[in-house]
C-alpha cells in the first residue's frame, strides 16, 4: 500500500507558543516527524502541512517536503484536523490514483516508533471492514471509576457507570486516545466530510512510556527529562540505541 504521510504544524499555537518548533533534545518537534516519517519504510511521501514561513523554513533545512502554504481558514484556533487532512489530500493525489491510505503523523507526540506504522498497517490490512487505526494508550487511572464532577455542591461520576463500581479492579479497563498516530483509508478520507470519529476504526495499543503529548512547557519539560534521564530513547538522535 502506498501511504502519504501529513506532519500539520499550524504556527499560532497557544498552550506552548511557538510549539512545533519548540527543542526537544536539540531538535525541533516538527522535525522529530519528519525523522520518524524517514524512519518508516511503509511511508511513501511525507508533507508537512502549515500556515507558518518559518515553520516551512525550518522542516525543509531539516529535510521536510512543504508543497503548499496552508489557507489561513485552515489554520484557526477551531480549525479541527479533518479538513486539513482533505486538503492535503486533494492537493497532493486530486485523482486518487497515488495513495491508498493517509497517516497522521502529530509533532506532538515526539516518542512514537516506526514499527508502530507497520503494525497498524497490518491490524487495517487484516480488517477489510474498518476505515482506520487509531493510537492509543493506557491512561494510568481510570475515569470510569476516578473522574468525578461537581453538580449543585456535590460530587457525582462523570460516566454514571462508575457509581456500579466499588473496587477498582472491577472497573472495566479504558484507553485513551494518544494522539501520536492515525492511519486511515484514504478512500474514507475523500468519502467522510465531517470527522474522522463516524468510521469504523480499530486501536492499536502503545505503550504509555511512548506516549507523549506536548500541549504546553510543563509537557515539554516533562519529555526533555525522560529523554536526557533515558527513561526513552529515540533511533533518529545520536547515541540512541
Amino acid at each position: 500500500m502506498s501511504i502519504l504521510a501529513v506532519v500539520p504544524a499550524r504556527g499560532g499555537s497557544k498552550g506552548l507558543p511557538g510549539k512545533n518548533l519548540a527543542a526537544l533534545g536539540g531538535v525541533p518537534l516538527v522535525a522529530h516527524a519528519l525523522r520518524f516519517a524517514a524512519a518508516c519504510p511503509e511511508i511513501a511521501r511525507t508533507v508537512v502541512s502549515t500556515d507558518s514561513e518559518e515553520i516551512a523554513k525550518v522542516a525543509r533545512e531539516h529535510g521536510g517536503d512543504v508543497p503548499f502554504l496552508r489557507p489561513a481558514g485552515l489554520a484557526t484556533d477551531e480549525t479541527p484536523i479533518w479538513p486539513v487532512l482533505r486538503h492535503a489530500l486533494d492537493a497532493l493525489d486530486p485523482d486518487g490514483d497515488i495513495f491508498d491510505r493517509l497517516l497522521l503523523v502529530m509533532a506532538a507526540s515526539p516518542f512514537r516508533l516506526p514499527e508502530y506504522v507497520a503494525a497498524m498497517s497490518g491490524l487495517l490490512d487484516a480488517a477489510p471492514d474498518a476505515d482506520g487505526v487509531v493510537s492509543a494508550c493506557d491512561p494510568g487511572f481510570d475515569p470510569v471509576w476516578l473522574c468525578v464532577v461537581e453538580r449543585d455542591g456535590r460530587m457525582e461520576h462523570l460516566v454514571p457507570e462508575g457509581a456500579r463500581y466499588e473496587r477498582r479492579q472491577d472497573v472495566p479497563r479504558v484507553l485513551r486516545l494518544n494522539g501520536a498516530l492515525y492511519l486511515w483509508r484514504t478512500e474514507f478520507v475523500r468519502r467522510e466530510p465531517e470527522s474522522w470519529f463516524n468510521g469504523r476504526n480499530r486501536l492499536y495499543e502503545m505503550p504509555r512510556s511512548r506516549s507523549a503529548d506536548i500541549d504546553d512547557a510543563f509537557d515539554l519539560g516533562v519529555a526533555e527529562a525522560m529523554l536526557a534521564g533515558g527513561l526513552v530513547t529515540l533511533p533518529w538522535l545520536e547515541g540512541s540505541a
